[in-house]
């Protein structure tokens, strides 16, 4: 596997036409097969180092185009396959660091060394997050400990891949240690504000990934998990999160006032006002065509918000997408 530069991955999103916007479905595919790929095999990867920072310049271009596509790309594709766990996972987390990071002002150094541990943190035990997600029974002892001690695994793999990247490093090893009451995270060391960025992000990503053992939980649930934790109380990595991607992000699915389904399209300038294409009526019949709803903007509120496993229809990705992009450049009332 030789290098790949970042000129000859498929074409950056922030390149695309308004006709080919459909493609970033396939480029997200291709993102994470690659990261598969990267973290499935890393020893027979050559230039293992590389191609993580080309991970990370891809996951750059894609978000950079359309945070809000982006969001829905990656919330759907992670609530509706428990195949690749691992590689799903570190790409949810990949990206949710790289939206925190904007939001928290994080400088350019260290938001590419958190990306990099996002994609990387698990390396240490793909194949067990890959059986695990597949496993019914709870966790045998041997399973256990390979989970607990799969931070220090996963550094010193990427100490003999050729990673020399002290941050890096130190947030994929303490990505599972307890902070308690965690400090403001500007008096905290660079290593130290990464891991805990890190934790979070794992802990919330886990929670909406459906595995066989159970299913994913809603997004609001999962948040309120993260924000109603003891030591969490005051948590603002968290409140950032819940912030920037919103208690029903695009890509959730929700239950509005009058009985319908539908699937969040984009963010709204107003956290209660996202646009919701409705695709089930209240009689539970899919809908031949999606009807657009400004959620609460003279239009039905979003009742709650439903896990992924609670919808059956399967949506055309490619339709939603270009259905969002189409009433954001029309609207002056949603993100982006």
């Amino acid at each position: 596997m030789t290098a790949l530069p970042r000129s000859s991955a498929p074409r950056a999103a922030a390149e695309l036409p308004d006709s080919e916007y459909e493609d970033l479905l396939g480029q997200w595919a291709d993102l994470e097969a690659f990261a598969a790929t990267l973290m499935g095999r890393p020893a027979h990867v050559q230039g293992f180092v590389p191609k993580v920072y080309q991970c990370e310049y891809w996951l750059d271009d894609l978000v950079a185009h359309d945070s809000d596509a982006a969001l829905y790309l990656m919330f759907q594709l992670a609530a509706t396959s428990t195949a690749g766990y691992s590689a799903a996972h570190a790409l949810v987390c990949a990206a949710l660091c790289h939206v925190l990071a904007h939001e928290l002002l994080l400088p350019e150094a260290e938001r590419i060394s958190l990306v990099c541990a996002a994609f990387t943190m698990n390396i240490g035990m793909t194949q067990l997050q890959d059986e695990l997600a597949l496993q019914h029974e709870p966790l045998s002892a041997m399973q256990q400990q390979a989970v607990n001690e799969h931070p220090q695994v996963s550094r010193a793999m990427l100490q003999h891949l050729g990673v020399d990247d002290a941050l890096w490093l130190d947030a994929v090893a303490a990505h599972h240690v307890p902070v308690g009451q965690p400090p403001p995270l500007a008096s905290m060391s660079p290593s130290g504000r990464l891991a805990r960025i890190l934790a979070t992000v794992d802990r919330y990503a886990a929670m909406i990934s459906p595995r066989k053992s159970r299913t994913g939980r809603s997004i609001t649930d999962s948040a309120r998990a993260i924000l109603g934790a003891p030591a969490s109380a005051q948590d603002e990595v968290g409140l950032t999160l819940t912030r920037a991607v919103g208690l029903c992000p695009p890509g959730t699915f929700v239950r509005l006032e009058n009985g319908e389904i539908g699937a969040v399209l984009r963010r709204g300038l107003q956290a209660q006002s996202p646009l919701v294409a409705s695709v089930i009526d209240a009689r539970g019949s899919a809908l031949a065509a999606p009807r657009l709803y400004h959620a609460g903007r003279g239009a039905p509120r979003i009742q709650s918000a439903l896990a992924r496993s609670a919808v059956s229809l399967e949506l055309n990705h490619r339709v939603m997408v270009r259905l969002g992009l189409f009433a954001a450049q029309r609207s002056t009332s949603l993100k982006g």
